[in-house]
């Protein structure tokens, strides 16, 4: 198959995608042979107008037909590209489409979708396709879960334990989540049977890993002592993903435990976290409800410049060594951070991963994989130039 073109930007009308096509105006290489792919036309000739106005070369940069309702258009543009990258959500309803066509023609494939159910259900209906065709199916490259992965990545390497590894992942940011966010976590909460018989469906099919074992435990809400805060089980994909990256990877030894957490210093903030996310969750299983949650948030939209400006982000990632091996009770605390992590930092995530599955010497992998598999130390290397932080606290 000729393909014309490096990669596609499916979405970039939409707030986060433009800010990603944006991110490659100043970040791709020069004679990246690359397009922007929406219903739009109308709309993404303005987005190529704001492109232009960053690099004058893009002002022919081509537009693309694509509709998530005509499988043809998608067809063309996974047929045309070696990358696509898509902030087209929520993807539960709108994902499945391009993923298989991305599927079906060998085309790399990453989205920033935080929804559990699509990723498992992508697994299941597309998994086997794309390990076919050579296909790489990425989910979740933006905040969810770059940090978390490629944070534990980070310290794991770091700390080299070849025995039993327990690891706790710690989150705090200060910012605004976008909508595609918010309707993508309201849309998950409602759906939590058929998340729950989702993800049993894959653990039947999908392969263990042999003499291994990686898993996602929940925790409980407790203090800790060594990061000075109050810790809150988060029940987000970033879990699942890290699980599966120890699944994947031999790196994370024979024993890998991962328990993810919102972290706050005072715990009245942790007790209305908590209220706040069960009030979310309940009115989610509402019809009426959930209808007005959606309706006061807008997909689309964001904050301005400024307000990004002000947003931060943190990742703790504190692994420990256990019972065996060489675990001798070592510990070992290493930090991933950076700045507005729902906008300028996952528009940073999603377009260099997209460029890393284009350009690097990654791994040999296909289907559905996850960012610590697929790209692992080259997209670190790449976010990390860009001013990401990944360090050793302690």
């Amino acid at each position: 198959m000729i393909r014309d073109l490096d990669l596609v930007v499916f979405g970039a009308t939409g707030f986060t995608g433009g800010l990603t096509a944006e991110h490659l105006a100043r970040h791709a290489p020069a004679g990246l042979r690359w397009a922007l792919a929406g219903r739009n036309a109308e709309k993404l000739a303005a987005v190529r107008d704001r492109l232009a106005a960053i690099r004058p070369d893009l002002g022919d940069l081509e537009l693309l037909h694509a509709d998530v309702t005509d499988p043809g258009s998608l067809a063309d543009v996974a047929g045309r590209a070696k990358v696509v990258v898509t902030t087209v959500g929520p993807y539960l309803t709108h994902g499945e489409p391009l993923v298989a066509a991305c599927a079906e023609a060998g085309t790399d494939y990453v989205d920033l979708t935080g929804e559990p159910e699509f990723i498992d259900r992508m697994y299941l209906a597309h998994h086997a396709t794309a390990v076919r065709t050579g296909a790489r199916i990425v989910h979740a490259c933006g905040f969810d879960s770059v940090p978390h992965d490629l944070g534990v990545l980070f310290a794991v390497q770091q700390l080299q334990a070849d025995g039993p590894l327990r690891v706790r992942g710690v989150v705090r940011a200060s910012a605004t989540f976008s909508g595609g966010t918010f309707h993508s976590a309201v849309t998950a909460a409602s759906r939590a049977r058929q998340m729950k018989e989702a993800a049993a469906q894959r653990r039947r099919v999908e392969p263990r890993p042999q003499g291994r074992s990686s898993r996602a435990v929940a925790g409980r809400p407790h203090r800790d002592p060594l990061l000075g805060m109050w810790l809150l089980p988060l029940p987000t994909v970033d879990p699942l993903v890290v699980a599966r990256s120890g699944a994947a990877l031999a790196a994370y030894g024979p024993d890998f435990r991962y328990s993810h957490y919102a972290g706050t210093r005072t715990l009245r903030y942790a007790v209305g976290g908590a209220a706040g996310v069960g009030a979310l969750a309940a009115a989610a299983q509402v019809p009426p409800l959930r209808r007005q949650l959606l309706q006061r948030v807008q997909q689309g939209e964001g904050p301005d410049e400024q307000r990004r400006a002000r947003s931060w982000f943190t990742v703790d990632v504190v692994a420990e060594t256990g019972p065996g091996g060489d675990g001798d009770g070592r510990a070992l605390h290493a930090r991933v951070s950076g700045g507005d992590p729902g906008y300028d930092e996952t528009a940073r995530m999603l377009g260099e991963s997209a460029l890393c599955l284009l350009l690097d010497d990654n791994p040999p992998t296909a289907g559905s994989v996850t960012t610590a598999q697929a790209m692992g130390e080259n997209l670190t290397a790449r976010l990390r130039s860009g001013g990401m932080r990944f360090e050793v606290v302690g």
